[in-house]
Formats: structure tokens, C-alpha cells, sequence
């Protein structure tokens, strides 16, 4: 593929940025790895060798500061786990409800020690399976995972709250703790129940919410997640901090809320770091009532757990609901969720492999989404029983799965990748439908804005929609054959392509953002397949090719040799490169050393080497 490489290849990979100048856009950013010159040869091999030899001086560079600085012993040593729960809760402790949490935590681990087979060896993992765990790894080298799971084990309070971001109040807690012992054989179950007081956790008159000591960027995401769930929903939003029922959005220590309305005056908190728009709508979720997918009774149909890859820590925050606990409306589970973490946070992976493994292994980049999927709107309107406000006959208007509009029943809520009233139509904008043949054909896409700053995350994705089809019963072959480089983040957060091929067009399709997975091939279910691109950053390019499986009667037909269909090249966009050691070094030290917290160096003299972490 050396002859489209040049399409693909930027000086510069994405990165947020951490210029103050820039805080409006993104909050004040996180940066975690070095930009990657790419291969001025054009050649992916020799970029991926300049890129190991940046961290292999980033080392060099950590040793030689250790050396003249102090070595690793006279930093803090390795604490136990109720010393990093404590350390925690200090950092929460003005919250109400964070003892609540940390009494359980402390409880919770206690019960799990006493089960010597709470973590049992994963099964041995097949070929494919191994060969995507390599790939992950390789695609999302040195790229930070922008989870709230992620952002808060490098805050140092995650340990002090429910799988990573929630905070429990004393009767979720006790209810929790009861789940996990009958699970254990431990006790009976008392009662069954939906969730948590069902329905009284519901915001059945709407969320009420109000800034307290919250940063620009805070109130920015917070009210631009409100317009998306309301947009998708019957809920609305209101600022009144008179009210009784409320949530005080404040910029405190890490990213994390109260699950559903707990009555009375509860927090959710968008910190430092916290300033994406898709973390602002998975924070809100927890408020609304949702748990994260991966916690779903369920779970284990779907994803397989890899404990030997996940800090021990961690482990607890991992726990699955129960069915008495968890009711998920008959929906399934759905990998392209914004309550779904990631499949590996560098924080939290002891060995740079997933922790998490989808048993569709293609699905593992499209672990951690910051777009809202079709199957969480339409679980929030279930819950909230906005369907209610439509006749049934409307339901038989909407096409492809889709569902009534609870604020115009004359219009339906689409899944991705369809549009219009009734969702028989390609959605508007860029893109356009393809007539896929016998021969490859070649669809080169190029998405975003030429405006957006190279440096920052935009709170917009821009779309484009494709559709190919293929003659009535047939089925079609989809490869993903290349993508522009430095976008390959966990969940494919900045830009992606999703390709969606399944029987159930309602699920979230595969989500590819890197050209680490060119090659790869997805035979659809359908004689239709939609394609979405998407970006929040720089214009970026893809490139898919296609083309007939096999016709409807099952039979099919002889591979052609693949031709390049004759279409014009995008041009690529060239920047300089920006070298950023000095923010690695320090990403490095906080993270291995907890730089910026320990006392054994001044205040300036942490500025120096830390400039925007340690203030």
C-alpha cells in the first residue's frame, strides 16, 4: 500500500493541547505523549521505529533527572490499598456522601479478599484474539486514554469512588454490598427490585442543576451534554439554584456524579481534564441513572475481563451488576456506548495490553465513544417512559429500528448512519450513495473542518454519510484500508470511521480511527452498507474499498484481482513538528512518581520541570 501512504501521513500527530491560550476549547488539556514525526519517507515501518526512539529518549531522559535529582526510593513508596482509598477520600472528603463511598469500597474489597476465586485466570485467549490485543496496543502506543476511569486513577481518586467516577450515597451502598453477598452465596436476596428505589430516582420533573466554583470549561460541556440528552429525550434542563432537587456541577477533583436523583442536593464534578464534551454526557448519564455497560449483568456474553492486564487496585471497580440491580429494558449490550470505558488506560494497564476484550475482537477500538449511541437514547427514554407521549401507530412509521420522537411523534430517533422523518434516508450533508460490483472500488473520504486548530479538540464532530448498496439479498465487503496517522486514540474519540455491517443496524458499528487496521475486511449482513465518517479536529483522510461478497443465493462469486478506481487524491496537509520532551518527561514523573504531589522538591522548581500540572 506503499502508493496511498502519502495520503495518510502528517508531520504531526493530534494532540490536546495544553496551551492556556486554548482553554476555552478544551478545558486546559492533557498532554501525554510526544507529538510523532511520521515518516518523511512515507513509510509506516520507519515512522513507527522514530517513534520508539522518542520514548527510548524520554527514558534516557527520566533516569538522567532521577540521577541528578534523586532516585525512585525518595519518592513516596508503593501504599497499600486503603492507604490510596484514604488518599482518595482526602482529596473528596467536602463531598457529601464520600465517606458513604469510602466506607463501602474499604467493605467491598474486604468481601471480595475473603473470595479466593474472585479473579480466576481469563481462558486462553485464541489467535484472533491475541493478534487484536497486539494490534490495540501498537495503534494506541503513547496516545493517553481520555476516560473518566483514566483521568481520575491519574488524579488519585478513583480508588476513592464506585468503578472509578460514581459517588454512592449509604443506601446504594448497603444495597450493593447486599447484591455482592448473595451473589457470594453469602445471604438471600431480601427483595427484588428494578434499581435503586425505582422509580424514585427518576427526575421525573425535569434536572434542575447549578454552577458552584466551576471553571469555564465545566459550564461549557456540562450545558452542551445537557443540549444533546435533551435533544434525544423528553428530559429537560433547567439552572435554578433554588431548587430542592438539584446538581451542583463544580470543578472539583477528577470527573465523577451522583447516580440518578438521590433527593436533595448532589454534585457532579467536571475538574481539570475533564473538559470533553463526551465525558460531560457519560457524567450526566450516571445522573440520569445509567451505570456503565461493562458493569451490565450481562457483560460477560460480550467482553472478557483480562485481570493479569489490569492493576490489581482496580480490580473491585470491576464488579458487574446483578439482575435485581440492572435492568436493561430487553436492549442489548452495545460496544459504541458513552458508559462504556475503554479497553486500556494506560493508568490502569499493568502491561500496555486490553484489560477489556469484546468477543467481536474488531470491536476493541470502538471501546470508550464520546458520540452518544442509539441504544442509550432509546434506554433513557424507556426509563423515563417518554415513549409514552406517542400513539403506537407512530412506532410503525419509523424504518430501520428507529423509534418516535418523543417531542414530534411525526418524527423518529434514528440509528446511526440513517436519516430523515421516518429514517429511510441517507442523513444530510456529506457523503452520498455507491453502487457497489464484482470489481473493488476504492471510496476515499477526507472530513472536518480547515478551520479547526491542528492543536485542539472542537466540541462538534462534523459527519459524512455513505451508503453502498448492492443488489437485492446480496451481501458486500467493506475494508478499512487506511487512515490518517496520530488519530488512533482509545474509542477513536477525535475522528473515526464506523462501518456498519451487522444484522442489526441498531448497534454501534465497527469503529476504526488507525491505519494499524488496514486490511481489514467486513462482510456485511445487508445488501446496504452505511458508512459514517467523522471528525472534531483537522480534516483527516480515509480510504475503504468495496465491493459484492456474494449475490443472494448464497453463491460467491470468483475474487477479482483489485482495481483502483481512477478518482482524484485528496491533499495532504503538511505542518511543522513540534518536539514536546520536556511534557513527557513530566507526564512520566507524575505518573510513576506522583511528582507534582510529593513534598521532596519546591514548588518552583516542580514549575519548571512540569509547567501547567504543577501550579
Amino acid at each position: 500500500m506503499k502508493v496511498y501512504d502519502s495520503y495518510f501521513s502528517s508531520e504531526v500527530a493530534f494532540q490536546p493541547t495544553t496551551n492556556r491560550a486554548l482553554e476555552t476549547t478544551e478545558g486546559r488539556g492533557r498532554c501525554t505523549e510526544c507529538y510523532r514525526k511520521i515518516a518523511e519517507e512515507k513509510n509506516p515501518a520507519s515512522a513507527r521505529q522514530k517513534t520508539k526512539r522518542v520514548y527510548t529518549r524520554m527514558w534516557v531522559l527520566l533516569l538522567i533527572f532521577l540521577a541528578a535529582f534523586g532516585t525512585a526510593t525518595t519518592f513516596d513508596k508503593e501504599e497499600s490499598y486503603e492507604e490510596k482509598v484514604q488518599e482518595a477520600y482526602d482529596m473528596l472528603s467536602n463531598v457529601p456522601n464520600a465517606h458513604d463511598t469510602m466506607e463501602f469500597l474499604l467493605k467491598a474489597h474486604e468481601l471480595q479478599e475473603g473470595n479466593v476465586d474472585r479473579y480466576t485466570a481469563s481462558e486462553e485467549s485464541t489467535e484472533e484474539e491475541l493478534r487484536a490485543m497486539d494490534m490495540y496496543s501498537k495503534s494506541i502506543q503513547g496516545h493517553a486514554d481520555v476516560s473518566a476511569a483514566e483521568i481520575n486513577a491519574e488524579k488519585h481518586v478513583g480508588l476513592g469512588l464506585f468503578q472509578g467516577d460514581i459517588m454512592l450515597t449509604r443506601e446504594q451502598a448497603d444495597e450493593i454490598l447486599e447484591d455482592m453477598e448473595v451473589s457470594m452465596g453469602r445471604r438471600k436476596k431480601r427483595q427484588a427490585y428494578r434499581d435503586n428505589k425505582y422509580p424514585a430516582t427518576l427526575w421525573s420533573n425535569g434536572i434542575n442543576y447549578a454552577f458552584w466554583n466551576a471553571s469555564n470549561a465545566a459550564r461549557r460541556v456540562f450545558v452542551k451534554a445537557t443540549e444533546i440528552w435533551r435533544d434525544n429525550t423528553c428530559l429537560e434542563f433547567r439552572e435554578d439554584s433554588s431548587a430542592r432537587d438539584k446538581v451542583w456541577v463544580t470543578d472539583g477533583a477528577g470527573c465523577w456524579a451522583h447516580l440518578g436523583r438521590i433527593g436533595g442536593t448532589q454534585f457532579m464534578s467536571l475538574g481539570d481534564g475533564c473538559g470533553y464534551i463526551g465525558l460531560g454526557l457519560h457524567e450526566l448519564g450516571h445522573t440520569i441513572g445509567l451505570y456503565h455497560t461493562q458493569s451490565r449483568h450481562d457483560r460477560d456474553n460480550y467482553i472478557t475481563l483480562h485481570y493479569e492486564n489490569l492493576v490489581y487496585d482496580w480490580h473491585d471497580q470491576f464488579n458487574k451488576e446483578s439482575e435485581s440491580t440492572n435492568y436493561n429494558y430487553n436492549i442489548t449490550y452495545d460496544y459504541g456506548t458513552v458508559m462504556h470505558y475503554s479497553g486500556a488506560s494506560p493508568g490502569l494497564s499493568t502491561t500496555g495490553k486490553p484489560y477489556m476484550m469484546p468477543h467481536d475482537p474488531k470491536y476493541l477500538p470502538t471501546l470508550g465513544s464520546y458520540i452518544l449511541s442509539f441504544y442509550e437514547k432509546l434506554m433513557v427514554n424507556l426509563h423515563y417512559k417518554c415513549l409514552d407521549k406517542c400513539p403506537r401507530e407512530s412506532w410503525k412509521k419509523c424504518e430501520n429500528g428507529g423509534f418516535p420522537h418523543p417531542r414530534d411523534c411525526s418524527k423518529c430517533i434514528c440509528p446511526s448512519g440513517y436519516g430523515g422523518p421516518l429514517c429511510n434516508k441517507r442523513p444530510p450533508g456529506c457523503g452520498k450513495e455507491l453502487t457497489a460490483t464484482d470489481e473493488y472500488q476504492e471510496l476515499w473520504d477526507v472530513v472536518g473542518q480547515e478551520s479547526y486548530d491542528r492543536y485542539a479538540a472542537n466540541d462538534d464532530f462534523y459527519f459524512c454519510n455513505y451508503w453502498i448498496r448492492g443488489p437485492p439479498g446480496s451481501k458486500i465487503e467493506v475494508i478499512f484500508q487506511n487512515y490518517t496517522e496520530g488519530l488512533d486514540y482509545p474509542g477513536c474519540v477525535w475522528a473515526g470511521v464506523e462501518i456498519k455491517t451487522l444484522e442489526d443496524q441498531r448497534h454501534t458499528g465497527y469503529r476504526f480511527c488507525s491505519p494499524e487496521y488496514g486490511g481489514t475486511s467486513l462482510i456485511s449482513e445487508h445488501d446496504m452498507v452505511p458508512v459514517i465518517t467523522y471528525s472534531r479536529v483537522y480534516k483527516v483522510t480515509a480510504l475503504l474499498r468495496y465491493k459484492i461478497h456474494s449475490y443472494g443465493s448464497g453463491k460467491t462469486k470468483s475474487t477479482s484481482k483489485p482495481v483502483s478506481e481512477k478518482t482524484s487524491r485528496p491533499t495532504p496537509t503538511t505542518t511543522t513538528t513540534k518536539k514536546c520532551y520536556t511534557r513527557l518527561l513530566c507526564t512520566l514523573l507524575r505518573r510513576s512518581f506522583k511528582f507534582c504531589e510529593t513534598t521532596k522538591y519546591d514548588l518552583n522548581f516542580k514549575k519548571k520541570v512540569c509547567p501547567y500540572y504543577c501550579d
